[in-house]
């Protein structure tokens, strides 16, 4: 059996490079991108975004569940990774994509558009995430929902989002969001290391 090669760090120092392998099929499946949407209930013809989409992974599946009548705005502040993304739309006849770089925390997006709100391991990074979450409401519809996938602390004291502190703690998720006006409807442990939380607005 082949075995796939493996990547030197001077390829994955390379943007272009770094967009491929994290937006690959195979990094995809690995992420368990279908059974996540599946949890979600993704349908047609729904509008989501993708906030810190990167190289797409989650973008670009979302795209082809809401089909043609849907709409996925994926937005990152990398742009090498939103040029990659869009390439990769145009290349899978997906013409349901919008990118959008941004230099905020909190880009500028229509109010009241989106019916889910995505966020795979971006809000360990944010400083203030009750206000954060707080203004995501206001992107939502009525009954929108909000979908976290986090890093939650399982991966051992010697796993690189314990020693960078790329993770939350789900308690810690559970009561920030609450303070935020959210609802918890569902949460799910089967991906490694991280939790699948999805909300909706109270």
């Amino acid at each position: 059996m082949k075995r796939d090669r493996k990547v030197t760090m001077e390829e994955y120092d390379n943007p272009k490079n770094r967009a491929r392998i994290l937006g690959s099929d195979r990094r995809a499946e690995w992420l368990k991108v279908s059974e996540i949407l599946e949890k979600a209930k993704v349908a047609q013809g729904m509008v989501c975004v993708d906030l810190g989409c990167g190289a797409g992974p989650l973008s670009l599946p979302l795209a082809e569940k809401v089909g043609r009548t849907g709409k996925v705005y994926a937005v990152d502040t990398n742009q090498e990774f939103l040029d990659f993304v869009k390439q990769q739309a145009i290349e899978q006849g997906l013409s349901n994509v919008i990118t959008l770089c941004t230099s905020s925390e909190q880009p500028d997006l229509p109010h009241g558009l989106f019916d889910m709100v995505f966020l795979r391991n971006v809000t360990h990074h944010l400083p203030n995430r009750v206000d954060y979450f707080r203004r995501l409401k206001e992107m939502l519809r009525p009954r929108g929902t909000l979908v976290i996938i986090e890093f939650d602390g399982r991966g051992g004291l010697f796993s690189f989002q314990r020693r960078l502190r790329h993770y939350i703690p789900y308690e810690v998720l559970l009561e920030e969001t609450k303070q935020a006006g959210y609802v918890l409807q569902n949460s799910y442990d089967f991906l490694s290391e991280q939790s699948l939380m999805i909300f909706f607005v109270e």
